[in-house]
């Protein structure tokens, strides 16, 4: 998949995929964006919550952002965190070495992080850190077999449902409320109506939350 490496407002890199006219990340800032969506909204609740590992899932690796901020974030957090991550579509390492992540990554050791989180082998767990397990799943969510009752945070970034209307089905919102733990939560950038829908269809408690920088709002769901 051609992709092209630009600049966002708070001066970290996203993609843009001519094919599909769409960006990875917010233009308005895609850390900004992680942080908020992602790590904040979702994370931090789970790791406040949790006793043990908390277990998070993300929809698309993409180029590793939410991934390195989670590990991250890790390093202070007061339990370990095991990362699954699907990507049907991995980087080439010429793409990666565009992304230029000494832009947001001021900590020498993270910006080795970021590389090691690139260059880990795929479909296999690969401890970057004492406290954070990797595994990059290469492929299609709907063809993996996921663990059931198994995640407390579940990062939903797949690209928007009209560049990619297969990956926001009822099936595959009933396929994660499967495979998150009692308690877990989900969240994404989008806040369609329909995606709320099919969410609320498979069983997920849903809320409006105000969006990051440059979106209104966002969406939380919740497994009880």
């Amino acid at each position: 998949m051609q992709v092209e490496v630009r600049p966002t407002a708070d001066g970290s890199s996203t993609l843009y995929v001519p094919a599909l006219d769409e960006h990875y990340h917010s233009t308005h800032g895609a850390v900004q964006e992680a942080q908020h969506v992602y790590l904040e909204a979702t994370l931090e609740p789970a790791l406040v919550a949790a006793t043990d590992t908390v277990r998070v899932l993300e929809i698309g690796f993409g180029t590793g952002l939410n991934a390195i901020l989670t590990l991250q974030r890790s390093l202070t957090a007061p339990v370990a965190v095991a990362y699954d991550t699907i990507e049907k579509h991995p980087l080439p390492p010429a793409v990666v070495a565009d992304l230029h992540p000494e832009r947001y990554l001021l900590n020498p050791e993270l910006l080795d992080q970021f590389s090691q989180l690139h260059a880990a082998a795929w479909d296999e767990a690969v401890p970057l850190l004492p406290r954070f397990l990797l595994r990059k799943i290469t492929g299609e969510l709907q063809h993996t077999a996921l663990p059931a009752n198994h995640y407390q945070v579940i990062y939903f970034d797949a690209f928007a449902p009209e560049k990619q209307p297969d990956m926001w089905t009822d099936a595959v919102f009933a396929q994660l409320y499967a495979a998150a733990a009692p308690g877990c939560l989900l969240t994404s950038y989008c806040a369609k109506g329909s995606f709320r829908r099919s969410l609320k269809a498979a069983g997920w408690l849903v809320e409006k939350l105000p969006g990051p920088v440059g979106k209104r709002e966002m969406t939380r769901a919740r497994k009880e």
